[in-house]
């Protein structure tokens, strides 16, 4: 088995270098290392990056057992037809606390009527103690938010609703 540190300094150095991709096995455990890219977020986020970073740049480990062949694909950012108008979810990447503002006493990121751009910060989605940002990744308008402050979200929860420009 894999000890958390080990697999913090292995995050480390593939962060560090131009690997995208590396996997070990160990006394018949496998672990999986991935860098994502903008279209891939990682399904079993099991261990937290070591630096504060956006969520969409989040290395995120998969410990799976041997032979498994059973892996959930990612949340994608789903549209909703509401209407005339078409609506963007903006998703969880990782299983964590919610938080619409930077600390207790600021305001919220964001709020419906809200215009954001792709790289506009929505909220804050905690995981082991690191804070890690989640940005629109749409341009639009924030009709919605769907998620309570300070709740705990799942993989692949909805988070916002947006209006796209």
């Amino acid at each position: 088995m894999f000890k958390l540190n080990e697999i913090k300094e292995l995050i480390k150095l593939v962060d560090q270098t131009s690997v995208h991709e590396l996997e070990i096995e160990s006394e018949g455990t496998r672990l999986s290392i991935k860098k994502p890219n903008a279209a891939e977020v990682v399904n079993n986020y099991q261990a937290a990056p070591q630096a504060f970073l956006p969520a969409q740049q989040v290395m995120a480990p998969q410990i799976v057992q041997p032979n498994t062949g059973n892996q959930a694909a990612a949340p994608q950012q789903d549209s909703v037809e509401d209407g005339n108008s078409s609506l963007h979810k903006i998703v969880s990447p990782m299983v964590g606390t919610f938080y619409r503002s930077p600390s207790p006493e600021a305001g919220p990121f964001v709020s419906p009527g809200d215009k954001v751009t792709d790289k506009s910060t929505v909220c804050i989605i905690e995981a082991m103690k690191l804070m890690n940002e989640l940005e629109a990744e749409i341009k639009g308008e924030i009709v919605e938010v769907l998620a309570q402050n300070g709740q705990l979200v799942e993989f692949g929860q909805p988070l916002f609703l947006v209006k796209p420009e």
